[in-house]
């Protein structure tokens, strides 16, 4: 079992919310350490958000409970009503991520006894801001981790995985169940990958320079993980029509296998570019060869197209696709190699600093 940062981080707030209730002698502080699980967040930015969307729905949840509190009671049927008004206000209000804090306000004040009701109320209320504000300031002081290294890391573990199961399947080497199962599983990491970028797009930079960088860095992460995905896409590909290219002619199979190694090694070679392990002229060797290497398998494939050979023409329709979805996926290389060249043109500083620190 892996204990992240966030289990952590939400350990301590929670600790922090009971700490500082008990220390104000707040009478029923377990809220505070309610509300600072909720409150909880991966990035300094995201924190600033919830705590304003939490105190507002606080402030909601409050509200309502008190009015409903002092008029009607504390009857059962009444919490629930005002529970579901609260529910309907949050979500006009599109703050739905919200409704958690503002039920626990609800509850936690109209439960109160009814002598001294506002009393116990206001009380409850700032227990629940209490640990909303204890789970904010423990975001502040425990930085979050560094997404750009990770996001990094990420895409480079999975296209490692994809290049060596497109490496096993051109070889006809892949064992289809265990290749189906981890095709799965790499549309899960990349979903992940995906979230990582936003936190990653999320954090903010406060000088002009940083801003310029970080700006070039989610063109080129985001063009990366586009490339991922289409080596995937191809990945697919080659283990739905294993069995179509392999009753292709042998010098059109060796072509193809060549163009995907040749694609693969470029891919490998343009995640190294980017943090400087890889000299900045191979790539434009590599960008000559993909427009070469294109046309012959075009022509190669073309050639061996035979309208009268029924059986070869259901082959021939079925490769179309996987021989579209490789041009679309050098396209996509050659792209990110421009833009490597483009931000290491502009950012040659940054470069040599993440190398040292790769």
């Amino acid at each position: 079992m892996k204990l992240g940062a966030r289990i952590f981080k939400t350990g301590i707030a929670i600790t922090l919310a009971l700490v500082l209730g008990k220390l104000l002698n707040l009478p029923s502080p377990v809220f505070a350490g309610i509300a600072a699980v909720f409150a909880i967040q991966p990035s300094i930015y995201r924190s600033y958000l919830t705590v304003i969307e939490q105190v507002q729905a606080n402030l909601i949840g409050a509200f309502f409970a008190i009015l409903f509190g002092m008029y009607f009671g504390n009857n059962p049927f009444i919490i629930g009503l005002t529970a579901i008004l609260v529910i309907a206000i949050n979500l006009k209000l599109k703050i739905e991520k919200t409704i958690p804090v503002a039920i626990v306000t609800v509850i936690a004040i109209m439960e109160s006894p009814s002598e001294q009701f506002f009393e116990f109320a206001s009380l409850r209320f700032l227990a629940i801001l209490l640990g909303i504000l204890s789970a904010f300031l423990v975001n502040l002081v425990f930085l979050p981790p560094k997404y750009e290294k990770k996001l990094y890391d990420k895409i480079v573990e999975q296209c490692e995985e994809i290049f060596k199961w497109i490496r096993v399947s051109t070889r006809h080497a892949s064992e289809y169940n265990t290749l189906r199962d981890d095709i799965d599983k790499i549309k899960e990491n990349l979903i992940h990958i995906d979230q990582l970028y936003l936190l990653y797009k999320e954090e903010r930079n406060y000088f002009k320079k940083v801003q310029f960088e970080k700006s070039r860095k989610l063109v080129l992460f985001r063009q990366m993980i586009v490339c991922t995905n289409h080596s995937l896409d191809t990945l697919k590909k080659l283990h739905r029509h294993e069995n179509e290219l392999h009753e292709m002619p042998i010098p059109f199979q060796q072509l193809f296998v060549k163009e995907i190694d040749d694609l693969i090694h470029s891919h490998e070679q343009l995640l190294l570019k980017f943090i400087g392990k890889v000299k900045s002229d191979a790539p434009d060797e590599l960008k000559m060869d993909f427009a070469f290497d294109r046309k012959k398998v075009i022509d190669t494939f073309l050639a061996n197209q035979h309208p009268s050979d029924i059986e070869n023409q259901e082959n021939w329709y079925h490769l179309l696709t996987l021989v579209s979805s490789i041009l679309e996926y050098s396209e996509q290389l050659e792209h990110l190699d421009t833009l490597v060249d483009s931000f290491q043109n502009f950012h040659k500083e940054v470069i040599v600093e993440e190398k040292e620190n790769s």
